[in-house]
């Protein structure tokens, strides 16, 4: 299989798609993805993530931008004529062809050789640990080794780009642990390009050298994992990220009070923009017997789920606003305790600059669309 990237960049310009029915799934993404890079495309369902990978792949015509790989625009090109590979996250397999059948379909349209097509066909299974299935049809494999397969028919034409639709959606939750670590490491050792679009923040994280995390057809931040991780753009990317906890505050003076708490501290967000805002928490930084030195945020409880090493609690401030934290002990419902939180730990929106928190809040928690 080839090791190098093929190109330097491919930039997307102002890319847009707009239906005719008026409906702008995706609005002027511009975005430079570097050879060799793994890029995430993450938000929730509707987000546009799916529609920017489709304009990629040459599946949706674009109404707005352009598509270049180098100085080579590609968007005019058909998508057979693009040297793209797809995932799609159904598989897309053929049942009536065998595995290897399927995974020498791509070079047979290319009017691969005879010779040359086995051998390639044979070095992709082997590259996914399939190379005993090649005679099965996929019906008899798992829905791990299917995937496999998939992703072996798109890395066997040696892409320029690797395209990947929520590959991993219809697995379970070891195997998606087991073939994030199998695509990771496929994208290592064969020099990929990647686009990868996920709903999945812990999977993006895991996978990606940069993410690109979009609402409502527009990006809301791009940059490395531990960029989005730490120092979220907006309230809309901190909750999706995981800071689950959205309490009312003010900002005034350089310090943030968060509402009925009698307790303020230092921000750099509240350096000269004073008024109301939102403070974000994630659950594993806010601690049940937390240190001395934290801050307490009185609550009731109202549920305590044990995790394993932890308690996941969720309770009710004394205003009503839902906080979720973790406890090393069980908590019996109805009991008062004080969730500490280091300040440092917290992150600070004015109230009116983000997109809102419910969604994503939601979609982080595990119940996305």
């Amino acid at each position: 299989m080839s090791r190098a990237a093929t190109f330097g960049e491919l930039r997307i310009d102002g890319l847009g798609r707009r239906f005719p029915n008026g409906f702008t799934a995706l609005d002027g993404l511009d975005l430079t993805v570097q050879g060799g890079e793994f890029m995430a495309l993450l938000g929730p369902s509707g987000c546009g993530k799916s529609t920017a990978l489709n304009l990629l792949a040459g599946l949706l015509e674009p109404t707005s931008g352009s598509i270049w790989i180098d100085e080579q625009r590609v968007d005019t090109l058909p998508s057979e004529k693009r040297n793209f590979g797809m995932v799609f996250q159904n598989y897309a397999l053929f049942p009536h062809l065998t595995v290897a059948e399927n995974v020498a379909f791509g070079l047979r349209m290319r009017k691969v050789g005879k010779a040359e097509r086995t051998a390639r066909v044979r070095r992709a299974l082997d590259l996914v640990q399939l190379g005993e299935q090649a005679d099965k049809p996929p019906g008899q494999l798992s829905g791990g080794q299917q995937q496999r397969v998939a992703i072996a028919r798109a890395i066997v034409v040696e892409p320029r780009l690797v395209l990947m639709d929520e590959p991993l959606s219809n697995l379970d939750a070891k195997l998606r642990l087991d073939m994030r670590t199998e695509i990771r490491l496929l994208h290592q050792e064969l020099g990929l390009t990647t686009v990868y679009v996920t709903h999945d923040q812990a999977e993006a994280l895991s996978l990606a050298d940069r993410l690109v995390v979009m609402c409502s057809g527009v990006v809301q931040q791009i940059g490395t994992p531990a960029e989005v991780y730490d120092r979220p753009a907006n309230a809309f990317v901190a909750a999706f990220v995981g800071y689950r906890n959205a309490l009312p505050a003010r900002m005034a003076g350089g310090t943030v009070e968060i509402a009925g708490l009698g307790w303020a501290f230092p921000s750099e967000r509240a350096q000269g923009a004073d008024g109301d805002a939102v403070a974000m928490i994630r659950p594993d930084d806010l601690l049940i017997g937390g240190p001395e030195t934290s801050r307490p945020i009185p609550l009731t409880v109202r549920v305590c789920e044990y995790q394993g090493r932890t308690f996941a609690v969720e309770g009710r401030t004394a205003d009503g606003t839902v906080v979720h934290a973790h406890s090393l002990e069980p908590l019996s419902p109805g009991r008062t305790v004080d969730a500490n939180v280091q300040p440092e730990r917290i992150q600070v929106f004015p109230s009116d600059a983000g997109s809102g928190t419910q969604e994503p809040a939601l979609v982080a928690s595990g119940e996305q669309s």
